[in-house]
């Protein structure tokens, strides 16, 4: 039967037109050719940013990773899209056709029809597929992670529950919303058709059309509707199955993970959950669609309500007993996750409040001691070396060198390196003159390397690369290519190799430039490139310039940071990157990755500024970034973490082995604080391996306090030392923090990461006894400020325009006790230039206080400071630190046993007055023994 056709100007049943003439045809062409301008003109910085990243990809070498992840983003996509719009099609044609209608007589309708399809199919894709995910999931399919760690309850590997779970997830989600949408469709194009009559007479008029006609009561009526809706709940029920791994990530309070309830009760009831939705799925077929809603709610409240009832009436009375082994599987879950169980060994450190040290047994220790606080460092460094206000010292960072001693033998050296930088921001005429930023000012010059364990008379850092150009002030050290043109201070883009010279840094009153002689930036003399450039910068300069010539080259992307995460986004960066000198004279950046989760069964959350909220972590990459060029590498330093596997197999161009990193930057790879730091906080919880202790929080801990200049009391900082470890006699780099007892200050632990070799990555629990008391930072620090000399010499310069600042108490394990150093600094209230005044050492309830450390080492031990095989750490001639080593400035032995008794007998009144009279016979003991 023919439809009826109503005449009508907007109707789709509006015979088709004519064919159009040739006139029409030439304006269809133009008016084709406009379009295609005007998308070129909107799209132009789309396509030009296109190209200058080949462009930059190119650079690095890594184009075969750059396609890589555009096809990894789009293919999933690309895929789902005709999928999704053939369910939707067949949807609305079955609509249509139930409906009355027939698309082959209304081509209008069919256009537009498709259309809306086709777009709402690329938005469903795009809003439900998750590229990354499938990708991943695609990429672990062989990995094997069995060694590393498998569920106690289903046995399964991390892979499932880091990839192939989310991906399961993703699909359901998937599939359920295609069903919403396609019945929303097909009823919509059913009833749509089946009352174009009543929609025609409401244009021209009629009765409003009553709500009944939509026979929304009667959805189930529809074939088509009963089968989606099937599907729907089907699909419930194997998300309903996914369910039961969700229980190992549930948080109860006091653990994560599956608990009693969770296995005994709600694990076993999930099985009658999916035959109830089951069932539902088949009463909807039968159009028994209220029954069917019924059964669903009986699956969502039943097993819910069993569970708390159970939890009340059985768990709660007997908590303890009842969850005792669930908790186990939480503690070991979470250790793991977060690497506190492979690789770490906890030792019963038995440390004496009063022991002593041998001072020529330890003196490669103690001649690293670190007397500079990076940020105390940072400030004096900005104002002896900043040469002009344009350069810019960004950060400190603390690390470890071999340098010669007197006699030529390599000896291990803490110092700290800071570079220098060239912040154009500082430049006025920056903002006037185009050309300086992008062709004379373009990179930083050289760095500033100090000894953190000398100062010079001043009381200022004894550096070992000084001024520009650089000033090598120690044997071992070299620095052939010092200009900066990547890393955390910089600017964009800067252009090289152009007629116009560079500047390095001041001389007098005239520059010395360059022009620059490496591989980075990527060619920009031909006219594409350049006009692609302008259109990506939205500067028309880049073009018009005349100092671009045919090897000049465009740098962009040159912050370390940045540049890391555009080539490796999948890697969170450490935002702390540390530069190093190699052997070879070059400056190369090292900045740590990390691989996360927060789906690690039975591990507990924890919320990060830089990670977010995760349950695993994983120092698995470190990448370096050569100062000069921007090479990128990035080197796998953890083979058995499950995540970078994976992304191993999706980029194998972009990873290489660690033991790919040259030698002369692999003796500077250290642990990071990052990761550090998020183990200490998870430790001072999870080292309690007792559930009973761990559910009653019997032994919590806490990071040790540390007061500042300001007065607040922050916790410490995990600090970079040279130190050795209880089995070891050897000195190598180390990380540490100290714990406290839960809001008490006597010290209770440490946590020690090694830094060194292939140890690197090792962590030491020195765990102290609880029966015996030993001092922690703040304890000691209040002990320093009721010594009466220290307490007058604090308040006399805090009254005289001057700052003292407090560095942070270092604590370092030396034989069977700790030696305590907080250096002293002084600040002028107009200059921001701190100067180390006085030196503080402790050890249990002796305190010296001298000028130099040196002093203060021979008041504590009472042994005369001795000359070691390395240089003394001592107060150097200069205020520049120009000279070469010297001498200590020290007292002959019998003035300095002299002064020693006299601190002992003024300390001996202090007590005595304090009605501390066991400490005061101490003191008495101690100066028997010097006059002994």
């Amino acid at each position: 039967m023919r439809p009826v056709i109503v005449q009508d100007d907007d109707d789709f049943s509006r015979p088709p037109p004519p064919p159009p003439s040739s006139g029409a045809h030439r304006r269809g062409g133009l008016g084709l050719i406009i379009i295609i301008i005007f998308a070129l003109l909107l799209g132009g910085r789309s396509i030009a940013s296109f190209f200058i990243e080949l462009q930059w990809w190119r650079e690095l070498g890594q184009v075969d990773t750059w396609l890589s992840m555009l096809s990894y983003s789009i293919i999933p996509v690309a895929v789902s899209i005709p999928v999704i719009f053939a369910i939707l099609w067949i949807s609305h044609l079955r609509g249509v056709k139930h409906g009355g209608g027939n698309l082959r007589f209304y081509p209008a309708y069919r256009r537009i029809s498709t259309a809306i399809l086709l777009g709402a199919s690329i938005l469903l894709s795009l809003s439900l597929v998750d590229s990354w995910s499938i990708m991943r999931f695609i990429g672990a399919a062989g990995s094997s992670t069995e060694d590393v760690w498998r569920d106690p309850v289903f046995n399964l590997s991390l892979n499932f529950y880091f990839f192939n779970l989310p991906v399961y997830r993703m699909l359901l989600a998937a599939i359920i919303g295609i069903v919403i949408v396609s019945m929303l469709v097909y009823w919509i194009a059913a009833r749509g058709w089946a009352l174009r009559e009543r929609f025609q007479e409401l244009r021209h008029g009629g009765q409003d059309i009553d709500i009944r006609e939509l026979r929304l009561h009667e959805l189930l009526e529809y074939r088509m509707i009963r089968i989606a809706a099937a599907i729907g709940l089907v699909t419930l029920a194997v998300r309903t199955y996914l369910d039961r791994y969700d229980f190992l990530m549930q948080e109860h309070g006091f653990m994560t993970g599956m608990d009693y309830v969770a296995q005994n009760i709600a694990l076993p009831l999930i099985w009658l959950s999916i035959a109830a939705i089951l069932c539902s799925a088949a009463l909807v077929l039968l159009r028994k669609g209220q029954w069917a809603m019924l059964l669903v709610a009986a699956s969502i409240f039943v097993p819910t309500l069993a569970s708390r009832l159970v939890n009340w009436l059985h768990v709660r009375p007997n908590e303890i007993s009842i969850q005792r082994p669930y908790i186990e599987r939480h503690i070991a879950g979470t250790r793991a996750a977060f690497g506190l169980d492979k690789r770490t060994k906890e030792v019963d450190f038995a440390a004496k409040i009063d022991g002593g040290f041998d001072p020529q047994q330890h003196r490669a220790i103690l001649d690293n001691v670190r007397l500079w606080d990076w940020k105390a460092f940072h400030d004096a460094t900005t104002q002896i070396q900043a040469l002009r206000p344009y350069y810019a010292f960004a950060n400190a960072d603390v690390d470890r060198y071999m340098i010669p001693d007197a006699n030529g033998t390599p000896r291990i050296r803490q110092v700290l390196l800071t570079p220098r930088e060239l912040d154009v921001r500082q430049l006025p005429e920056a903002r006037t003159s185009w050309v300086n930023p992008h062709f004379i000012y373009t990179h930083g010059y050289g760095a500033v390397m100090a000894e953190a364990n000398r100062i010079t008379s001043d009381g200022l850092p004894h550096l070992f690369i000084q001024n520009a150009p650089p000033e090598i002030r120690t044997p071992g050290l070299k620095l052939t290519r010092p200009e900066i043109y990547y890393g955390e201070v910089v600017h964009e883009p800067v252009f090289v190799r152009t007629e116009q010279a560079e500047f390095n840094y001041p001389s007098g009153t005239e520059n010395v430039s360059s022009h620059y002689e490496g591989t980075g930036g990527f060619p920009v003399s031909s006219f594409l490139t350049r006009f692609a450039a302008v259109l990506r910068e939205g500067d028309w300069n880049i073009l018009l310039t005349s100092y671009l010539k045919e090897n000049s080259r465009m740098m962009i992307r040159r912050n370390v940071n940045e540049r890391l995460r555009s080539i490796s986004p999948f890697i969170s960066w450490d935002r702390d990157p540390y530069l190093v000198v190699t052997d070879e004279g070059r400056l190369v950046w090292i900045i740590d990755g990390y691989t996360s989760s927060a789906s690690h069964p039975f591990s507990r959350r924890v919320r990060t500024d830089q990670f977010g909220t995760i349950n695993y972590i994983r120092n698995a990459v470190k990448a370096t970034i050569d100062a000069y060029d921007g090479t990128v590498n990035i080197y796998t330093f953890q083979t058995d973490d499950p995540i970078i596997q994976v992304y191993n197999k999706l980029f194998p161009h972009l990873f290489k082995a660690s033991s790919e990193m040259p030698a002369d930057l692999r003796q500077h790879a250290r642990y990071p604080e990052t990761i550090f730091r998020v183990q200490a906080e998870m430790y001072r919880t999870y080292h309690m391996r007792d559930p009973e202790a761990f559910y009653n929080k019997e032994d919590m801990w806490d990071i040790a306090k540390n007061t500042s200049s300001s007065g607040e009391t922050p916790t410490a900082e995990p600090t970079y030392l040279v130190a050795s470890l209880p089995d070891s006699d050897e000195p190598e780099f180390l990380l540490m923090v100290p714990f406290t007892p839960r809001n008490k200050d006597n010290l209770i632990g440490l946590m020690v990461a090694r830094c060194d070799g292939d140890k690197m990555g090792e962590i030491y629990f020195l765990q102290l006894s609880k029966q015996e008391l030993v001092f922690g930072p703040m304890q000691i620090k209040a002990r320093i400020n009721q010594d009466q000399t220290i307490a007058k010499d604090l308040t006399l310069w805090n009254q005289q325009g001057t700052k003292v600042i407090r560095g942070q108490m270092q604590v370092l394990p030396l034989d069977k006790t700790f030696l305590y150093v907080e250096p002293i600094y002084l600040q002028a209230a107009q200059a921001p230039m701190p100067q180390l005044r006085k030196v503080a050492l402790a050890t249990g309830s002796r305190i010296a206080y001298a000028d130099t450390y040196e002093e203060a080492l021979a008041q504590l031990t009472g042994v005369s400071s001795s000359p070691s095989t390395q240089e003394p750490s001592s107060r150097v001639s200069d205020s520049s630190g120009a000279s070469g080593p010297t001498a200590p400035v020290s007292q002959p032995v019998s003035d300095r046993r002299l002064n020693d008794v006299r601190n002992h007998l003024r300390r001996y009144r202090e007590l005595m007055s304090q009605g501390k009279f066991a400490e005061a016979g101490r003191e008495l003991e101690a100066i028997d023994s010097l006059i002994k």
